[in-house]
């Protein structure tokens, strides 16, 4: 539903901004003709916009068509007001802080796995006193992922002072990792659900679980911020509802074979789920054993330095840094980027409730209430400058205003929800 709000808002960005060119170009004749009359000009062409729209079927279609890359950035500075963009890069800036320091976690834990020599069956992550190799005491686990991480801290983080273009070929790479190792996943679980090694005592529900239900599903499904760059050039548009539906559809069959087959194959689930992977959960093959326990290290790799330069950029637009950066920026904007999440990672090894922050309070925010707000404001911006028998081509197919309260009425008790568990827990 929220990426359709989305979409809709982009065609009407697109919309405001192709209005705002003709009305500058058609300005610009009416004073190369008659300077006497050009205040008299401007406002019949102002009275009269809404009429020359509706009286041309056509004009609608080529104005509401999404042509031009509108990013979120760009649709809020159009739409929402001074204190609405400001709201909006803060929730953004907090998603993406979250991000860096699940990354910036996750990589070292996995290196940790693989690296340490020192069998420890009952030893879980948070466990950080337990030794992680022979022969050396005064390195425990805690202090091997925090080697690891200082490693990973100087290799990546010099990319955030620069520009990342053409990442094209690399996008691919990644992606095909990433269902290699899901298909991967999926399959081992399965065998090993086969050979009738199926857990028997599974809870019905926990509502302990319910930040990580919340987190996790925002994270599963994000994709608003990227919307733009992948809807735009998709031609024709006509179908773009249905394609859209049917990928969700694959999405979701796919998280639940991989969610569901790894719920009864394993007793105790690690926070990061390819960890479950040893060399006998993998048929005693070293490499998909090796492969899925560095899986988030090839990707995360080149997911870190994007994310990082995005955040970069967002601060500097939160600051209404709008300027060529100056030296003082260029060294600023990418610190004040990337310290906050490696003090965040130095400080903690725990996955899961990195996840449960992000994405229960500033993934809700990009998710539900961002593209509910936006729709909202980008219709009644539409109506305004169009008229209001003028339609958007791309609106979605929950027209009604009520489907984006009831949006902005689930983010509401979500965040409830999660923050009394939250108390809930801690007494």
């Amino acid at each position: 539903m929220t990426t359709t709000f989305v979409v809709e808002a982009m065609g009407a960005a697109n919309a405001v901004v192709k209005w705002e060119k003709k009305s500058r170009h058609a300005n610009k004749e009416v004073r190369s003709v008659n300077d006497s009359d050009t205040d008299g000009g401007n406002d019949s062409a102002t009275d009269d916009r809404a009429l020359l729209v509706s009286c041309e079927p056509d004009e609608s279609e080529k104005l509401f068509a999404i042509t031009e890359v509108t990013e979120m950035g760009r649709m809020v500075s159009i739409f929402f007001n001074g204190f609405g963009q400001s709201l909006f890069y803060i929730a953004m800036c907090l998603y993406l802080y979250g991000d860096l320091a699940i990354y910036a976690t996750a990589l070292p834990v996995s290196l940790r796995t693989v690296a340490c020599t020192v069998p420890a069956p009952n030893v879980t992550q948070n466990e950080s006193s337990a030794p992680c190799w022979y022969g050396v005491d005064s390195v425990n686990r805690i202090n091997a992922y925090r080697i690891f991480l200082a490693g990973f801290v100087i290799i990546l983080t010099p990319f955030t002072f620069f520009n990342v273009q053409k990442t094209k070929y690399l996008q691919i790479m990644t992606s095909l990792l990433r269902w290699m190792a899901f298909t991967t996943m999926i399959v081992f679980a399965s065998m090993k659900l086969a050979s009738g090694k199926v857990r028997t005592s599974v809870p019905v529900a926990e509502f302990s679980g319910l930040p990580s239900l919340v987190g996790s599903c925002v994270y599963a499904f994000m994709c608003h911020h990227s919307l733009p760059s992948l809807i735009t050039p998709i031609q024709p548009k006509s179908s773009l509802y249905r394609i859209m539906a049917l990928d969700f559809i694959l999405i979701l069959i796919f998280y639940a074979l991989l969610g569901f087959t790894g719920l009864f194959a394993f007793d105790n689930l690690q926070s990061l789920y390819t960890l479950n992977f040893d060399v006998s959960e993998t048929a005693n093959i070293e490499f998909f054993h090796y492969f899925l326990q560095l899986f988030p290290v090839f990707t995360l790799c080149t997911s870190f330095p994007i994310i990082a330069i995005t955040l970069r950029n967002n601060l500097r637009a939160l600051f209404r840094r709008t300027d060529p950066p100056s030296t003082c920026d260029r060294l600023f904007f990418p610190l004040l980027a990337v310290i906050p999440p490696v003090i965040i990672a130095f400080t903690t090894d725990d996955v899961t409730f990195l996840v449960n922050i992000t994405g229960s309070y500033a993934g809700a925010m990009i998710q539900y209430v961002v593209p509910a707000t936006l729709v909202l404001c980008a219709r009644k911006e539409t109506i305004f400058t169009f008229g209001q028998f003028v339609p958007n081509v791309h609106s979605s197919p929950f027209r009604n205003r009520w489907w984006a309260y009831i949006v902005l009425f689930w983010a509401y008790v979500c965040i409830i929800l999660v923050t009394a568990n939250h108390i809930i827990n801690k007494k």
